[in-house]
């Protein structure tokens, strides 16, 4: 670092004058008095002190500084940043044959005005960039640094803020920056707030702009949303969604292949689909799986016929297949319609086995009169623990029903088997009775004891669903969001619903009243919640039956269907002799919080109440996370320990659980759902990348012409010096002697008795 320091003056011809006439005034006055007193020595070193005092002032009326310029000794830095995102491998920049300089590459955009001999990714249009070759004319005045950025996690995001926020501190003396993208971002800041700091310090940006700003011909299978767990023999919907830039109608052959690593394409299943141009179709098709075991599904879309982009036509996804069997226990009072037409969902489905006790008033004995009956509610903890969810209808604490110690053997199997608790009130208010009961506890919902009959209406209301509606898994009747909503628009209503005044804290309402409102809101209708290591559900109607009409089981098989196996997941989630885990949401979006819970049973048989529990986590780029595990509340829960984690990257992750007290591990996986936030396919934004060189004082330049940043670069003008000034006209020490000089000249005058 150079250093070069002096004296300067900021004078004007006004200060300067007044400066002058100042000196010679006092100068004047001075030699008068001096004069005066007879040339006494005395009288003489005062009036110098005066004449100095005035000189003091005209040098400060002039604003003297004392001046330091710093120059690096080393070269300016120009920093290449070139953007690794994923975004940056969609193959849309036309490349021409040039005789004289070799292939040139062209934004897609001006494919119509050249013939194009191919195409290649936005990556690989800018290679020439991070090669140290074509810097080389540089090297010279400047030291250039060639560097990548939004490369962790790989390919999944694209932040521009970060690189150029974080420059000047990275290199040094830095001169210039190239930023070289398509202009596409999805995190951090807006860029913009980068450039202005840039600009401020004099730094230019060279922006490089790749890709088409419009989408090219492309036809896309968006996304694959298949269920991560299917039974043996039951067939498998599996939904996705084809987009299209087309501008024709085409017709796809779309092809399904699952295969559980022993064959490349176990079971190959094909279905036609036409979509529109311009346009979207969401489809499925049903595989009915043969075998047991872990599958991964692929969904490819041929190539059409002007399609630019073939990179984005197949998506994969795990299932697990298990010979399935669920155990349900349906409990009610009086054989309502909704009982009934339940009943027969549930006994109609293959993957469950249904066992029913009815207690229906008047009867010399409980029970029914088929196989699927039992005659009475289960003795104890071991023959209740075998059921995977139980109903609970308009059943209570009432005669003949349920007892205290019935209540209590339930609410132990939802918290420490996380086994499944329904709730279904009827309008005999038997549930009402369960309030005094371990069993309200679990309840998500507060009551209202001054109408335990509920309410009635002459005219069906509806359900609507809320935002966590929207996306649970639990209230989805259609394959697509919007087509979900519209089913739910369109289901028959109900005329009666149960005295609920409020959710409870912690629990997640699905669905509320179309109408009906009290002080806490719309009266929640369908509501969730966790309760140890299970789950509970509060259906707070009995007219889901009324929405086969006219559609016979579509809407009413699946919601049940979906219901038993949302509430059993957990418990059959990942499982050891001593450990179980479960997560929720089952099926995570990315991004999406997820609640874990670890079930941990010492070697005795009893929960452990406090240990050393811990999560690793291996995302699909290899990213490893670790979670510790907090210990069971003093409240209760035993042997469950909770915690959360926030995916950020979609697919498989690998899960292994483990406790040091115990020394018990388990291994297990789940499936993030979701695309990448950076995709392959969509149109650059060089409008983004226009605004930051012209913030900065940059330029834009085109791919094609990018041997023009070097002629910039090389007119670049030698950096300023970075000056500091010390102010010496303002500066308290100089204000301090000036106004020392001062006192003592008032005293010499007070001596000599002129004062």
């Amino acid at each position: 670092m150079m250093t070069l320091s002096g004296l300067r003056f900021f004078e004007t011809p006004w200060s300067l004058a007044l400066s002058v006439g100042l000196v010679l005034v006092t100068a004047s006055l001075c030699w008068i008095g001096w004069r005066r007193s007879g040339y006494a020595a005395e009288y003489g070193l005062v009036e110098v002190l005066r004449l100095l005092i005035a000189i003091l002032v005209g040098v400060l009326l002039n604003q003297p500084e004392w001046v330091e310029e710093f120059r690096p000794k080393e070269k300016p830095t120009i920093a290449v940043l070139w953007d690794a995102s994923k975004s940056m491998d969609t193959r849309d920049v036309a490349v021409v044959e040039n005789s004289l300089d070799g292939p040139v590459a062209l934004s897609a955009a001006s494919e119509n005005n050249v013939a194009a001999s191919g195409f290649q990714s936005r990556r690989e249009s800018i290679s020439r960039l991070t090669q140290s070759e074509f810097w080389k004319p540089l090297e010279e005045r400047f030291r250039v640094v060639v560097e990548p950025f939004s490369l962790s996690p790989p390919g999944d995001s694209s932040d521009l803020y970060a690189p150029l926020a974080t420059a000047r501190e990275r290199f040094s003396n830095l001169r210039s920056v190239v930023l070289a993208s398509d202009g596409d971002f999805n995190e951090g800041l807006p860029p913009l707030q980068a450039a202005q700091g840039l600009r401020l310090a004099n730094v230019p940006v060279m922006a490089v702009a790749v890709g088409s700003s419009t989408r090219l011909p492309d036809l896309e299978l968006s996304s694959l949303d298949c269920p991560t767990v299917g039974v043996l023999g039951k067939p498998v919907r599996v939904p996705f969604t084809i987009r299209s830039s087309l501008p024709r109608e085409c017709l796809a052959t779309v092809t399904l292949r699952a295969s559980d690593g022993s064959a490349p394409d176990k079971e190959v299943l094909r279905k036609d689909v036409r979509v529109l141009p311009l346009g979207s179709a969401t489809e499925w098709i049903y595989w009915t799986p043969r075998t047991v075991g872990n599958f991964t599904v692929t969904v490819d879309v041929p190539v059409q016929q002007g399609e630019l982009l073939d990179d984005n036509n197949s998506r994969t996804a795990p299932i697990s297949i298990r010979e399935e069997k669920l155990r349900v226990l349906l409990v009610e009072s009086k054989p309502r319609w909704e009982y009934r037409y339940l009943r027969n969902a549930l006994s109609r489905d293959p993957g469950i086995e249904l066992s029913c006790l009815l207690f229906q008033p008047g009867l010399s004995k409980v029970g029914g009169g088929n196989k699927d009956y039992i005659q009475k509610f289960p003795a104890d903890l071991k023959e209740l623990s075998e059921f995977d969810v139980v109903f609970l209808g308009d059943v209570g604490t009432v005669d003949g029903q349920l007892t205290p110690e019935d209540c209590r053997l339930l609410k132990g199997i939802v918290e420490f088997q996380a086994s499944g608790l329904v709730f279904m009130p009827g309008f005999l208010g038997n549930q009402m009775s369960l309030v005094d009961t371990p069993l309200d506890e679990l309840c998500p919902v507060v009551l209202d004891s001054l109408h335990p009959e509920g309410s009635s209406t002459s005219v069906a209301a509806r359900m609507v669903l809320t935002e966590l509606g929207n996306r649970s898994l639990l209230t989805k009747l259609a394959d697509s969001t919007a087509e979900n909503i519209a089913v739910w628009e369109i289901l028959p209503g109900f005329q009666w619903y149960a005295p609920v005044l409020k959710a409870k804290a912690g629990s997640e309402v699905l669905a509320v009243h179309q109408d009906a409102a009290n002080q806490y809101g719309r009266i929640p209708l369908v509501v969730t919640r966790t309760f140890g290591a299970g789950k509970v559900l509060y259906m707070a109607t009995d007219g889901a039956w009324r929405w086969r009409k006219g559609v016979e089981d579509k809407y009413h098989y699946r919601f049940w269907g979906q219901v038993v196996r949302w509430m059993a997941y957990r418990r059959n989630m990942a499982k050891g002799e001593r450990m179980r885990l479960a997560f929720s949401p089952e099926q995570p979006q990315r991004g999406q919080s997820m609640a874990l819970d670890a079930q941990v049973t010492e070697a005795s048989g009893e929960p452990l109440q406090r240990g050393d529990v811990s999560l690793r986590i291996v995302a699909p780029s290899g990213a490893v996370e670790t979670l510790r595990f907090a210990p069971p509340t003093d409240e209760g829960e035993g042997g469950v320990f909770s915690s959360s984690s926030l995916p950020q990257e979609s697919g498989r992750h690998e899960a292994t659980l483990s406790c040091k007290q115990t020394g018990d591990t388990l291994g297990t996986s789940f499936f993030v759902q979701g695309t990448p936030v950076e995709g392959i396919g969509r149109a650059a934004r060089p409008e983004v990348l226009a605004e930051i060189a012209q913030v900065t004082r940059g330029s834009l330049v085109a791919q094609e012409n990018i041997e023009m940043i070097l002629k910039s670069l090389s007119a670049l003008p030698e950096p300023p010096a970075s000056v500091r000034r010390l102010q010496l006209w303002c500066h308290p020490i100089v204000v301090a002697v000036l106004v020392g000089l001062l006192g003592l000249f008032w005293t010499g005058r007070k001596r000599l008795g002129l004062v």
